[in-house]
């Protein structure tokens, strides 16, 4: 395996002094370095497109590339930035992107990973040569990381373009660094989950979680309590877009849609909420314990800004902050009776249980169950 630390000297070394990016489960040991390594010089950013901003930006004014990195899932975030700015043809703009490989391939073998990371797994080096990105990809067993390194740097400043690392699951080895998080509120998200399904159990709604913890909370509890789980519409990939699909559905419904989020997902896009908030069927509960809590526990920025102060000004015609769970369920009640769009921003500590389960393998007799409940 690699070490995280020898990995960051050896960027440094090569003269990357900026990382950016979004966390991801199989760079957590390494991203967990980047914050004790580059400090001021390492910007966990809100989408991976902002990623790539912020790199094209630094190069700009220091004429250094920087290291991008994030989950496979987040190339469709960068294409855009890529393709149209950075690209040899267009501004030319040199960095180094490290990606996370879920559903990765192996001799046209897929390694088994959950469904929603199974199709991109395959079409990922594809995609990449497609975007004529040159790249390489690295694992546990590779021994020579430093001259790739040292290579992709001068074949991304000839070339003027973007290079890529693609790392296998398992690839780095246990991070000696875990950035530290004080416990303030004495509850987590699966007891703000817990209060969510006690206050709509006998209401005329509709749950939609986001991606990650949330979703496989849901979907434990429901199991737990032995009650139908195919009442929710459980987002298991495309991170920060679950309330738009909330709002969506309470376009073309009569029911309460409720869209349970994290701080992450809804800083990942969070103009979304100007149209949402106009949706008077719609409640949308904010969770925000400041990490990213599903791949590795990466501070947000959501306990540095006023999230509850913000969504209000999108345009959300009830709003509320809760920092106390003994608070939580009235606040609940009150939203769920009310006709009028609401948020509520739950503040609370970050964790989740070691043995949560997970929803399963098809997910298209999932949403045949879930349109059969929405229907009645």
């Amino acid at each position: 395996m690699i070490d995280p630390n020898a990995f960051c000297s050896t960027l440094k070394k090569a003269g990357y002094d900026f990382v950016t990016g979004v966390p991801d489960s199989l760079l957590k040991e390494l991203s967990k370095n980047f914050i004790k390594e580059f400090k001021t010089k390492h910007i966990i950013s809100t989408n991976e497109g902002s990623s790539v901003g912020l790199a094209i930006g630094y190069y700009l004014g220091k004429k250094k590339p920087a290291v991008v990195y994030l989950q496979n899932s987040g190339l469709g975030n960068i294409i855009n930035p890529i393709t149209s700015l950075a690209n040899p043809k267009i501004y030319g703009i040199p960095m180094l992107l490290i990606i996370g490989w879920r559903g990765e391939m192996n001799n046209k073998i897929q390694i088994n990973d959950e469904p929603q990371h199974r199709f991109q797994g395959q079409i990922t080096l594809n995609q990449l040569r497609l975007l004529k990105i040159p790249s390489i990809v690295i694992s546990s067993k590779t021994k020579n990381f430093k001259k790739i390194i040292k290579q992709l740097k001068i074949k991304s400043i000839r070339y003027k373009t973007p290079v890529a690392l693609v790392v296998r699951k398992n690839t780095f080895s246990k991070s000696n660094y875990n950035p530290a998080f004080k416990k303030k509120y004495n509850f987590v998200r699966e007891d703000v989950i817990k209060d969510i399904i006690y206050s709509t159990k006998k209401k005329n709604s509709i749950i939609v979680s986001t991606t990650g913890m949330a979703s496989r909370e849901l979907y434990e509890l429901r199991k737990i309590k032995k009650e139908n789980h195919f009442k929710d519409f459980l987002t298991v990939g495309g991170m920060g877009h679950a309330s738009q699909i909330a709002a969506g559905l309470a376009l073309t419904s009569k029911k309460k849609i409720i869209c349970i989020d994290g701080d992450g997902s809804m800083l990942m896009h969070t103009g979304s909420m100007g149209i949402s908030s106009q949706i008077d069927n719609f409640l949308h509960i904010i969770i925000n314990n400041g990490a990213h809590d599903s791949v590795g526990g990466q501070p947000t920025l959501g306990k540095s800004l006023d999230l509850e102060k913000i969504a209000k000004n999108f345009g959300y015609k009830m709003s509320f902050s809760v920092s106390a769970k003994k608070d939580l369920l009235k606040i609940l009640n009150k939203c769920l009776k009310s006709k009028k769009s609401s948020v509520i921003v739950i503040n609370c500590d970050k964790g989740y249980r070691s043995n949560l389960g997970r929803p399963g393998n098809d997910m298209n007799k999932r949403k045949e169950a879930f349109l059969k409940v929405l229907n009645k």
